[in-house]
């Protein structure tokens, strides 16, 4: 056991390293050429190999912190992959069934974030609130996917957008795990919500940027 656990640590560590350097780069070049999507195919399968190994981590020695990376690291990265797949929902492309268990792996880890986040803060642990906020983020982008996949798609480009928005958010855990593990205790929470005050609002101004309506 010991064994594994050193291995999915290396691994996490290594994928951690190598996703936040690369997504520090990806997010200042030019974006579309052959090159980024080499570097992004790159970053992706590191971001999952963080998220798998989170899981993997948090199983042997029960980790609350863990978890919560390993599921929004998961669902950000393969969601992001799988919108490059789904270009043409408007003209009547159908999701697979990768996507809808997506989907459902996203809500099942919301509704845990919900659960264990009540139970945190009615105890006095103030991590609770960072998991309902997770829990909210979790069940907004659940919705968007579902209107999505329905049809309901208010840009042309919309799969670029997602794509743009969800590996931004992947990035956004890596930076935040990176944060969490090498700060104060007492800074920890802090460290949890500043990454999204800062990027979330870079990755709204970037999709009004990209934004191309959809007509009808």
């Amino acid at each position: 056991m010991n064994l594994l656990f050193n291995f999915l640590l290396v691994l996490h560590i290594s994928g951690g390293v190598v996703g936040l350097l690369l997504g520090s780069y990806i997010m200042i070049v030019k974006k579309g050429n052959k090159k980024h999507k080499q570097l992004g195919k790159i970053f992706a399968v590191a971001m999952l190999a963080v998220g798998f190994s989170s899981f993997g981590l948090a199983i042997i020695h029960t980790n609350t912190f863990l978890f919560a990376v390993g599921v929004f690291t998961i669902y950000m990265t393969a969601t992001s992959w799988r919108y490059l797949k789904l270009k043409k929902i408007h003209d009547g492309q159908k999701p697979v069934f990768i996507d809808w268990l997506l989907q459902v792996f996203m809500t099942v880890g919301s509704f845990w974030f919900l659960k264990v986040g009540t139970q945190l803060l009615l105890s006095k642990q103030y991590f609770g609130i960072v998991l309902l906020l997770f829990a909210w983020r979790g069940f907004a982008f659940v919705y968007q996917d579902y209107k999505t996949y329905r049809g309901f798609i208010k840009a042309k480009n919309y799969w670029l957008l997602f794509h743009l928005q969800r590996m931004a958010g992947a990035y956004i855990a890596a930076f935040t795990a990176f944060l969490v593990v090498n700060t104060a205790h007492k800074l920890s929470f802090i460290s949890w919500l500043l990454p999204s005050a800062i990027f979330i609002p870079l990755i709204v101004k970037w999709s009004r940027q990209y934004l191309v309506p959809l007509k009808k």
